[in-house]
């Protein structure tokens, strides 16, 4: 949320925006079977590995994340839940975690707040952890996204969409990792960009 007293207001934001619809379509993507290590990085309050586990029970997830306010959050939601939840202090582009010791990494809405070089250096830890054939699946802002706004700010908005459309696969790419595809999605809450790729 960028600042701590803003974080209680995270969840009732999410749940009124319609998160869990956003993060249902990331999981249907990652496909994710019992078993599987899957890391999220940027995990916040944990809405969606909790959800991973109400979907595919047995799956061991790791949350890795900057904010110890929303770490604490969602160690106290998954408690409630009676969820194994492993979670993390961390940067996306420093993981404490093994080479190849990663099944599948997730990231969700996180990306947007990176500048392009620890956005690099993220999908590089990402090819790091992930184990031969590991899959990486990720969901972000594409562009502003601040609603519909002024027509004079459109065009620009249209080119920073572009852009931002083109320039998380070639990040991706450019760390070693395979692109399967890269989805375009429009919403009522703005652009979005699902893309997979494998190790």
């Amino acid at each position: 949320m960028g600042k701590t007293w803003l974080l209680p207001l995270y969840d009732p934001y999410s749940r009124l925006v319609g998160a869990e619809r956003l993060h249902r379509r990331l999981l249907d993507e990652a496909a994710l079977r019992p078993d599987e290590q899957v890391l999220e990085i940027g995990c916040g309050t944990g809405n969606l590995l909790l959800l991973a586990h109400r979907l595919t029970p047995g799956v061991v997830t790791t949350g890795l994340d900057p904010d110890r306010a929303a770490l604490a959050r969602a160690a106290r939601k998954a408690r409630r839940r009676g969820v194994d939840l492993r979670l993390d202090l961390g940067y996306a582009d420093a993981m404490p975690y093994p080479d190849e010791s990663v099944d599948v990494v997730l990231s969700s809405l996180m990306l947007h707040h990176l500048p392009d070089e620890v956005k690099v250096a993220a999908f590089r830890e990402v090819r790091r952890v992930l184990r031969p054939g590991g899959r990486l699946h990720l969901f972000d802002i594409v562009g502003e996204n601040h609603g519909h706004g002024l027509a004079a700010h459109r065009a620009r908005r249209n080119r920073q969409r572009d852009a931002d459309a083109d320039t998380i696969p070639a990040l991706v790419r450019a760390a070693g990792l395979d692109v399967g595809h890269a989805t375009r999605l429009q919403t009522r809450l703005g652009s979005f960009i699902l893309v997979a790729a494998t190790r």
